[in-house]
């Protein structure tokens, strides 16, 4: 990620009255952004942690991030849950800050293919801004009106300077599925972070497999159910993580 991607989110903390950082309700800590969060802090704004597609969360994981992180608000924009609460969330946020004018500058952060954009939609009530489940498709600050009090500033995602983590950006999404190196790496990696998660998915159980503890071996029975074959009627193992991978950045497996 580009210094120029960092001028323009230290611009919008700089700008904003009352900050967003977005975090996916199913990799909470892999998508907090500890720069921003000191970024924020040092200057002394308020941030609200808006955990985005609550619908795919563990119920017992709302209630643990709704007692560390606060202020926080969990929305689903998508179904329009929690749209409400985050509004006002953001004008109590903006009292207690005295902002003393009538708009209120709310700048929206995160890492890339959190669902911003999805956000910013939802709040404007309208499609602002363009969506897609191709991480980076926010390219440049976007201001959109929300209502007559609130006014967004979106902004590009943004990767910590020194991070390299390719599990956790396939994670999350903001490595494409289709740009990931080593996906079937990747793919076991996801199954052991969320264990039974993947096999329940696609009807695996452990009568379909030798090992169920073998990840390969996982791979392999679910491209054979899906017919994801190569020739010589061997498992295409490179497809089937791939297919893995894009179900799971899409929010198709909960």
């Amino acid at each position: 990620m580009g210094k120029n991607f960092w001028k323009v989110v230290n611009q919008v903390i700089e700008d904003a009255d009352v900050l967003l950082l977005l975090l996916d309700a199913r990799l909470v800590e892999k998508t907090r952004n500890k720069e921003i969060e000191e970024k924020v802090k040092k200057a002394g704004k308020t941030l609200i942690f808006v955990v985005t597609k609550s619908d795919l969360a563990n119920k017992n994981d709302v209630e643990k991030y709704k007692k560390q992180l606060k202020p926080c608000v969990f929305v689903s924009a998508i179904k329009h849950h929690g749209t409400t609460m985050l509004r006002e969330r953001i004008l109590i946020e903006a009292s207690k800050a005295k902002v003393g004018y009538k708009v209120v500058r709310v700048g929206i952060l995160g890492y890339p293919n959190v669902g911003k954009s999805t956000l910013l939609n939802a709040l404007s009530g309208r499609k602002a801004a363009k969506t897609s489940s191709m991480s980076g498709y926010t390219k440049g600050v976007q201001k959109v009106r929300a209502d007559t009090r609130i006014i967004l500033l979106d902004t590009p995602g943004v990767i910590p300077y020194k991070e390299k983590d390719d599990a956790k950006h396939a994670f999350i999404g903001t490595q494409d599925h289709t740009k990931i190196k080593d996906p079937d790496v990747i793919a076991m990696k996801l199954m052991e972070e969320f264990p039974g998660l993947i096999e329940k998915h696609y009807g695996i159980g452990k009568s379909d497999v030798t090992d169920f503890e073998d990840k390969e071996e996982v791979l392999e029975v679910i491209a054979l159910k899906k017919n994801l074959m190569k020739k010589g009627n061997n498992a295409d193992i490179d497809r089937v993580s791939k297919m893995i991978l894009k179900d799971w950045q899409e929010g198709k497996i909960v």
